[in-house]
């Protein structure tokens, strides 16, 4: 069994174009190098996988772990040589959000920008399309 990266929130994203719901997700050239660089010491891992557990207003909070391997409902995106294995129920949630990688004083995480949403609840995991 893998190990946990990080966690990871949604956030809305204000004063932008709506995106098609039909692509993968795009990473952001932060989460690129976020990725890479935790991938530096592992390195019979071949990626990272996002899945969802049942957590939070919305009833589901991203995971992010280590992978040696691709499962067969994963869906794969590969970007600047870094490869994001989705699992079969996080796919749908998934649709058209941008990965980046947040550092501030207090935290850092992977954030999962959705350009579609116009609000979310005090928590950022219950949102308005």
């Amino acid at each position: 069994m893998s190990a946990s990266l990080v966690r990871a929130t949604v956030r809305a994203v204000s004063k932008r174009k709506l995106q098609p719901t039909r692509a993968t997700p795009t990473l952001i050239p932060a989460a690129v190098s976020k990725i890479k660089q935790l991938l530096k010491d592992k390195p019979e891992h071949v990626g990272v996988k996002v899945g969802v557990r049942t957590r939070g207003c919305n009833g589901l909070s991203y995971t992010l772990e280590y992978t040696k391997t691709k499962g067969d409902s994963d869906e794969e995106v590969i970007q600047d040589g870094v490869r994001v294995f989705i699992e079969k129920k996080a796919q749908l949630t998934l649709l058209g959000r941008e990965m980046d990688y947040v550092e501030d004083k207090l935290s850092s995480e992977f954030v999962f920008n959705n350009p579609n949403i116009k609000g979310t609840c005090g928590c950022g995991e219950s949102f308005n399309i």
